[in-house]
């Protein structure tokens, strides 16, 4: 049974590193106190994985970084639970393609090993990283991702602002020109949501709300608390 928990941001306005979905962190991990964190969206994998250790070591969490493993294929598949950190989109999907973990870890979340992601690493769970918001700073081999969930999510959604002067696109622009050329349904996941996953159930948890978008259809709000269950079933279309 797969498990989930797709965190639109680690930072959130008003609070500190992921302290605004600790509570949900912990409750989701329960017994399994030891992850495997993946540091790859950022050039700073040591200082990242620093950062994530001290933080999840105050919560009793034990953390060992994947860039520091001897054989990465083997700490994926020995991996508790998995932890893929936020940053560059491209540059994450590039390495793991370059140390051909992709598949193997594809294939310890479906088999059930808890999975975690903030921004980028939320990003990756996705059929394709065609809806980050990144820019693509390196080529991947492909922007096929782990294709763990059926819809694509584009985290740190954003209204826009009926103050701003801005006359460039809005994020929901972005999202309709995507539908122009693509069928699969995207939610935007506004900075404080949270998608937790539990085999078929998905609830979309946290302080915020998301925008879902399917082709052929006007947007839809949804609010904390909501089952969105109904998004896991596949294919994920008009």
């Amino acid at each position: 049974m797969r498990r989930l928990l797709l965190i639109s941001s680690s930072m959130v306005h008003g609070y500190g590193y992921l302290d605004h979905c600790m509570s949900e962190l912990k409750d989701f991990l329960g017994d399994a106190r030891k992850i495997l964190f993946v540091p790859f969206a950022l050039r700073d994998q040591n200082g990242y994985a620093a950062t994530v250790r001290q933080r999840l070591e105050s919560e009793t969490i034990a953390v060992d970084s994947l860039h520091q493993a001897a054989n990465p294929a083997r700490a994926v598949a020995d991996a508790a639970s998995i932890f893929v950190g936020g940053g560059n989109t491209f540059r994450l999907l590039d390495t793991l393609y370059r140390l051909d973990l992709v598949d193997v870890l594809h294939a310890r979340v479906m088999a059930g090993v808890p999975y975690m992601g903030t921004s980028a690493g939320s990003n990756l769970a996705c059929p394709t990283i065609m809806t980050t918001n990144d820019m693509p700073i390196v080529q991947p081999a492909s922007f096929q991702s782990l294709d763990l969930v059926p819809f694509q999510l584009n985290p740190h959604y954003l209204d826009p602002d009926p103050e701003s002067t801005h006359k460039g696109e809005t994020r929901e622009t972005r999202l309709r020109e995507y539908h122009e050329m693509n069928d699969t349904t995207v939610i935007g996941l506004r900075e404080g949501g949270i998608l937790r996953i539990e085999g078929d159930r998905m609830i979309l948890r946290g302080t915020a709300g998301a925008r879902i978008f399917v082709k052929g259809r006007p947007p839809r709000e949804t609010e904390p608390g909501a089952d969105l269950s109904d998004l896991l079933h596949r294919p994920a279309t008009a």
